[in-house]
């Protein structure tokens, strides 16, 4: 949210400038803090619209079982949300504008004639509606969470995140210059497609695709690879997990893998709770002590494997023979 707050500003800049200056014309605002009152009353309501939205996005969700392949789809429709939204604005490719959602007529001239003593929360509250390509990323993770709490919970952090540069905008309105404006809209332009691209690879990442040349987000343990061991017909690999990254794993193709993550309270976090594994179809949430994970690699190769989240990645290197396999052989890059 506070990344994506110039993008917000370039957005909805305008409707916030509106109700404040249109706010204070229209009521005694002769204090200090009393100037500060419409671009309260705007935010509020942009918090209260996107936690709304969040939590009946995240029940929406709930009736839905989000595979990690499905998840990846998600983070890369956002992506190319935001990088079309932030393409847009640099207009770049022109034609792309026909791909931007619209708002539907009655809600923009609602948002132009917003009065009375509530109407910037009232014009907050219809923001959550504005054609916004974080913002519809956001959405869509709160889709992907299946969950009214934990959607509504990420939307609200989002929201308090763009809530200061929104803010201070609506206070310091009056000092901004026109081509101060301009390069503000430049430079969040350009944050609005990296962030995309980025969220788009932490997708192809949760569908089990890696691309060498955009490791963000990628980890790899400490510890280097661990290789299995067989024993009695099934191939056995430990590894421990760590707060920020996963370990890679060799394993042999047509011999059962019994893959041992060990895992105490303190390394756990809300990243690395949960492993996605997508070419053997497995997801695994991770909790103190012993977490097992089995499956039977049927080819060789090297298959990424991630966080739920797609930011923490590793990979796993499937052998035609363990006993033939070299160790310095094996590169340790995600």
């Amino acid at each position: 949210g506070l990344l994506t707050s110039l993008h917000c500003l370039a957005m909805c800049g305008g409707i916030n400038l509106s109700q404040c200056l249109s706010y204070n014309a229209d009521n005694d605002t002769s204090g200090r803090l009393a100037r500060l009152k419409p671009s309260l009353l705007y935010n509020g309501g942009r918090v209260v619209s996107y936690t709304m939205i969040g939590g009946l996005a995240g029940a929406l969700g709930s009736g839905i079982i989000f595979s990690g392949a499905a998840k990846g789809i998600v983070a890369i429709v956002s992506g190319v949300f935001m990088v079309i939204m932030g393409l847009n604005m640099l207009n770049v490719f022109p034609w792309l504008r026909r791909l931007n959602p619209r708002l539907p007529r009655f809600f923009g001239s609602r948002m132009q004639r917003g009065k009375g003593r509530y109407g910037p929360f009232v014009i907050g509250l219809l923001n959550g509606l504005m054609p916004c390509g974080p913002l519809q990323a956001m959405q869509l993770y709160a889709l992907a969470t299946g969950s009214f709490a934990a959607g509504a919970l990420s939307m609200f952090v989002f929201s308090l995140g763009t809530v200061p540069v929104m803010f201070g905008f609506g206070a310091v309105s009056s000092i901004l210059s026109g081509k101060f404006t301009h390069k503000m809209m430049k430079a969040s332009a350009v944050l609005v497609v990296v962030l995309g691209v980025v969220m788009a690879n932490r997708g192809l990442a949760l569908s089990g695709i890696s691309l060498p040349f955009m490791p963000f987000g990628s980890g790899v343990g400490p510890r280097g690879c661990n290789i299995a061991a067989i024993k009695g017909g099934v191939q056995v690999v430990t590894t421990n997990l760590q707060p920020g990254s996963y370990e890679p794993i060799v394993v042999q193709k047509g011999i059962p893998v019994k893959w041992i993550i060990k895992a105490q309270k303190s390394t756990i976090n809300g990243c690395n709770n949960e492993i996605v594994i997508p070419k053997f179809n497995q997801g695994k949430k991770l909790e103190p002590g012993d977490n097992v994970i089995e499956f039977t690699p049927t080819e060789s190769g090297t298959f990424s494997y991630s966080c739920w989240m797609g930011m923490i990645r590793s990979k796993i290197t499937v052998v035609d023979d363990l006993n033939n396999f070299d160790a310095s052989d094996l590169s340790t890059d995600a």
